[in-house]
């Protein structure tokens, strides 16, 4: 099965898990999966995630975070897609939920947090939002 969106099937498999009250999910490994798992993780939203080959295919698992039987995390939804890309410049980057989210942005100095992506005074695609 071809995937036409593999971080939008990320994020699905992530919400859904959550969902089931998983304690981990596991999909096919990527450099910007892993990027966004790395800010994911930063930010206090996931346990963690380990990268595993089998087969001769790369997978991640990750560890889902739950806080008093709740999913820490509440969103999550994928916003630039392949047949809409969303770009913002710095200063447009949007807040998500006042503050208490995060917007992850795909950048020219690599993925990072909308807040920190201000601060370096660089915009970019807007990949997801969590909160």
């Amino acid at each position: 099965m071809a995937m036409t969106d593999p971080i939008a099937d990320m994020l699905t498999q992530i919400r859904n898990a959550l969902k089931a009250h998983k304690q981990t999910v596991t999909f096919p490994a990527s450099k910007v999966k892993q990027s966004i798992l790395d800010v994911l993780e930063d930010e206090g939203y996931i346990n963690g995630h380990s990268q595993a080959e089998a087969d001769g295919k790369k997978s991640i698992t990750v560890d889902l975070k739950y806080y008093q039987g709740q999913p820490v995390i509440d969103m999550i939804k994928r916003i630039s897609k392949p047949g809409r890309r969303v770009y913002y410049g710095a200063e447009e980057l949007p807040s998500v939920k006042d503050g208490l989210g995060i917007a992850i942005v795909s950048t020219s100095k690599g993925i990072m947090i909308g807040r920190k992506a201000n601060e370096n005074g660089v915009g970019g695609e807007l990949l997801c939002i969590v909160s």
